[in-house]
């Protein structure tokens, strides 16, 4: 049986740090999808999800709550973001996105099908977003789910049923506009 998000935090806490990889593993998809979403930039945001995921591991310590881990991590990671943000702006690069989408265009079908679910989650509103990385990055089941949240269970499973729909509309709408890139092209 797989050590739950507080188990890893206390064992890290009492002295065994390298608990955190499991923690790492985790989240280090559905943190990379989050800062993603706010960047635009897969590079970047790879290195803001690193650079997130260290932060939050130093700070493990002023965690209150180590059954909010999710939430405080997309918080730091957030924050994570914003800076990263910020300082492309005050070195005045070109926007990234703008990159991507040239790359894109001379590589079509370069990225892989987990970026664009990985995107398409990040873009979801954050109460659907957070209903999905619980169900399928931490496998509960919708019940679990509606514990762990203190939700009714018939709204987690509306919410999840408008997030898949969500998630369909928002990868179709990605393949649409590949294939559309791939037209001009």
């Amino acid at each position: 049986m797989p050590l739950s998000d507080q188990d890893c935090i206390l064992r890290c806490r009492n002295g065994s740090p390298e608990d955190y990889r499991l923690l790492v593993e985790r989240y280090q998809g559905p943190v990379f999808a989050f800062v993603s979403a706010r960047l635009g930039d897969r590079t970047l945001a790879a290195e803001a999800a690193e650079e997130a995921l260290v932060r939050a591991f130093f700070a493990l310590h002023k965690l209150r709550n180590p059954a909010a881990f999710h939430a405080w991590l997309l918080g730091i990671a957030g924050r994570v973001a914003l800076e990263f943000q910020r300082a492309r702006f005050r070195r005045k690069e070109v926007p990234a996105a703008d990159d991507a989408i040239a790359a894109s265009a001379s590589h079509p079908g370069a990225e892989d099908d987990d970026s664009a679910l990985d995107e398409a989650i990040a873009a979801l509103p954050d109460a659907q977003r957070e209903l999905i990385l619980l169900r399928y990055f931490q496998n509960l089941s919708c019940q679990e789910i509606a514990a762990r949240q203190r939700l009714p269970l018939g709204t987690v499973t509306k919410t999840l049923s408008r997030a898949y729909a969500g998630l369909r509309e928002l990868i179709a709408a990605r393949e649409n506009q590949s294939s559309n890139l791939e037209a001009i092209s």
